[in-house]
C-alpha cells in the first residue's frame, strides 16, 4: 500500500487530532476497542509479512507509523524525522550443521533444529568449535551478592559451557536462594550467554527444559534459526563465544549419560552454593557458516511536546517487530505477531490519540516510541537506551505495552516486576478508582521482568512500568485466564498461528490502556520523579544520574 493510500486510511479510521480539544475524561473514554482491532488487523496481516527487521515488511511498517503519528498531529524528532536508525548485522546460520559430542568411546551427532540450535554472535563468514573440553557449570552464574560463583576455580579458555536455564530458586522454591522462584536477571539466558563470555568461553549451550525456560523447544527452533539480528559493534563481537546455543533436554540426558552422569542429580546439585564446575571427559564440536549482512532497523516516534516542562519526558513503548517471514518453510511461513505485539503497538497508538485530542497538553512532553528487533533481543530499545534521543536523566518513566489482553475484562491488571518501583503506587491508585486490583506476576518464574522494551531503560535507571493481562476473568476467573495464556504459549507463541482474531475480546485491552494513560498523563502533570525501591539493582544507576532530594 502506498504512503498515500496510508494516509487515507489513517483518515478513515479517525485519527486526525481534535482541533478544539477534549476533557481528560473524554479523551480517556475515547480509547477505542474498534480501532484496537483495525490497527492490529492491519498489522499482523499478511500483507506486512511478519513485520521482520530490515525487511519489506519493516518499510510497510514504518511508513504506517509514521502516517498515523503525522495524522494525529505528533511531532518528529529534532533533527525532523520520526525514525531513528538502528544499525544492525544479520548473521544466518546454514542449517547443515550438527553438534558433535565424542568420548569415553562414544560419538553422538545433535541435529540442528531437531536437538540443538547454535550460532555465534561473531561476525564473520565460518567459525568452528573444534574438540572444546565440555564443563557443566551448573547455572552460569557469578553473583557476589549471593554467594554464588559458578566458575569458580575454573579457567574456561578453550571450553564449552554446559548451563542450567533459569537460577537456583526456580528449581528448589527455595525462598532463601536469589528472590526463590521469581526469575532473577541471573536465569536469563541472555545473561548466561554474557557471562560465558567474560569468563572466556569458546562455547556455551544452555539445556532446554519448558517449564525453567518459559516456552518450549518450537520458541526456541523457530526463533534462533534464520536469520539473527545483533547490533553492529566496533570489535565485531570478537568476546563472544564461537558457538552459542540451546540442546533439548533430551539431548543433554544423552550427553550427560555419555559422560557417565546423570544429568538430573548434577542438576540438583547445582542448586546448591556449594557446587562447583564438573568437567564431563567430552568434547564438543561445530562448523556454522554465515551468510553476513549489514542493514538497517528503525525505531520510530511521535513527540507531544510538554507545556511547561518540554525538556522532561514521559515514554510510552512497544514493539513493531515479529519474526519475519521464514523463507523455504512449509505451509504458513509468515510470523504475524497479532498479539505479540501488534496489540502493543495498536495500544500505542490509541494513547497517542488520546493525548493529543486533549484541549490542555500535559506538562512534560509525551514521546511514543516505538521499537523495532525486540524479538532478536531487546535490540532497538538497547539501541535507544544507548544513544537516546531525549535525555535519560531527565526522562520521569517508561511505560511499556507488550501483548494487550484479548480475552475481555479481569478484576485485576499484573504488574511484571511489581515491587521494584514507585510506579506501583500510581497504577495501584487508578485501578482502586474503578474497583480494580493490581496483581504481581503470576508466572514470576518466566522472567518476563526482563524479556521485552523496558528492561534496556530499568538497566540505565529510568523507573519502569511493565503491566500485562490480569488473570481474574469477570465472568470465568483465573483457572480459566491461565489456561488461555497456556494455550497461547504451546500453540501460537512465536509460531505462525500468532495471527489477528476478529473474535477477540478486546474489552480489557481497553480499561488497562485506559488505566496507562491516567498514569502516563499523572506523571507528566508532576513536578516529581518516581524512584526505584531500595534494593532494587536499577537504583543506584537512577540516583547517580538523579540524587534524591
Amino acid at each position: 500500500m502506498t504512503r498515500r493510500a496510508w494516509a487515507g486510511l489513517a483518515l478513515a479510521l479517525g485519527l486526525v487530532a481534535c482541533s478544539n480539544g477534549v476533557t481528560l475524561d473524554e479523551a480517556r473514554s475515547g480509547i477505542d476497542d474498534q480501532a484496537l482491532h483495525t490497527h492490529i488487523a492491519t498489522l499482523s496481516s499478511d500483507a506486512f509479512e511478519g513485520r521482520g527487521p530490515s525487511s519489506a515488511g519493516e518499510a510497510m511498517t514504518l511508513d504506517y507509523l509514521t502516517e498515523q503519528f503525522q495524522a494525529l498531529g505528533l511531532e518528529p524528532g529534532p533533527d525532523g524525522s520520526y525514525l531513528q536508525e538502528v544499525p544492525l548485522v544479520t548473521l544466518t546460520a546454514d542449517p547443515n550443521t550438527a553438534l558433535t559430542i565424542e568420548g569415553r568411546g562414544q560419538t553422538q551427532r545433535f541435529a540442528y533444529g531437531e536437538q540443538y540450535i547454535g550460532w555465534t554472535k561473531r561476525v564473520t563468514a565460518a567459525t568452528t568449535l573444534e574438540a572444546s573440553d565440555l564443563v557443566f557449570v551448573g547455572y552460569g552464574i557469578v553473583a557476589p551478592e549471593y554467594g554464588w560463583n559458578d566458575y569458580a576455580g575454573l579457567d574456561m579458555t578453550g571450553k564449552t559451557a554446559v548451563i542450567l536455564v533459569n537460577d537456583p530458586g526456580f528449581a528448589t522454591r527455595n525462598e532463601d536462594l536469589f528472590n526463590g522462584h521469581i526469575m532473577t536477571y541471573y536465569g536469563r539466558w541472555t545473561y548466561k550467554y554474557e557471562e560465558a563470555a567474560r569468563q572466556g568461553a569458546a562455547g556455551a549451550i544452555i539445556v532446554h527444559e519448558t517449564a525453567p525456560a518459559g516456552y518450549p523447544w518450537q520458541v526456541v527452533s523457530g526463533s534462533w534459526s534464520g536469520p539473527q539480528f545483533d547490533l553492529v559493534r566496533s570489535d565485531n563481537n570478537v568476546g563472544r563465544p564461537l558457538v552459542e546455543g540451546w540442546v533439548r533436554v533430551d539431548a543433554a540426558e544423552a550427553l550427560f549419560a555419555q559422560a557417565g552422569f546423570d544429568y538430573y542429580d548434577l542438576a540438583a546439585q547445582a542448586a546448591s552454593p556449594a557446587f562447583r564446575p564438573v568437567p564431563l571427559g567430552l568434547t564438543a564440536s561445530a562448523e556454522l557458516s554465515n551468510r553476513v549482512v549489514r542493514s538497517a532497523s528503525h525505531n520510530a516516534y511521535g513527540v507531544l511536546p510538554g507545556s511547561e516542562r518540554p525538556d522532561e519526558y514521559v515514554i510510552y513503548t512497544a514493539h513493531w517487530d515479529h519474526l519475519g517471514k521464514a523463507e523455504g518453510m512449509q505451509g504458513d511461513n509468515i510470523f504475524n505477531g497479532a498479539l505479540d505485539n501488534a496489540s502493543g503497538i495498536a495500544g500505542l497508538l490509541e494513547l497517542a490519540e488520546a493525548f493529543t485530542s486533549l484541549e490542555a497538553r500535559p506538562a512534560r512532553t509525551i514521546v511514543f516510541l516505538a521499537v523495532g528487533a525486540e524479538e532478536s533481543g531487546l535490540l532497538g530499545s538497547a539501541y535507544y537506551a544507548s544513544n537516546p534521543v531525549y535525555p535519560l536523566a531527565q526522562t520521569a518513566a517508561v511505560i511499556n505495552m507488550d501483548g494487550l489482553n484479548i480475552w475481555g475484562a479481569m478484576r485485576d491488571i499484573t504488574v511484571v516486576g511489581y515491587g521494584n518501583s514507585e510506579l506501583d503506587d500510581y497504577i495501584e491508585a487508578e485501578a482502586e478508582a474503578v474497583g480494580r486490583v493490581v496483581r504481581p506476576d503470576p508466572e514470576p518464574e518466566k522472567g518476563f521482568f526482563y524479556r521485552s522494551d523496558h528492561f534496556s531503560f530499568a538497566k540505565e535507571g529510568v523507573p519502569a512500568l511493565y503491566t500485562g493481562t490480569g488473570i481474574d476473568h469477570v465472568e470465568n476467573g483465573p483457572e480459566w485466564t491461565l489456561q488461555q495464556r497456556a494455550e497461547y504459549t504451546a500453540q501460537r507463541y512465536h509460531k505462525p498461528a500468532d495471527e489477528y482474531d476478529p473474535n477477540w475480546d478486546l474489552s480489557g485491552a481497553v480499561e488497562d490502556l485506559r488505566l496507562l494513560f491516567n498514569v502516563g498523563h499523572r506523571i507528566a502533570m508532576e513536578a516529581t520523579w518516581p524512584a526505584w525501591r531500595d534494593g532494587t539493582e536499577f537504583k543506584a544507576k537512577r540516583d547517580a544520574a538523579r540524587p534524591p532530594v
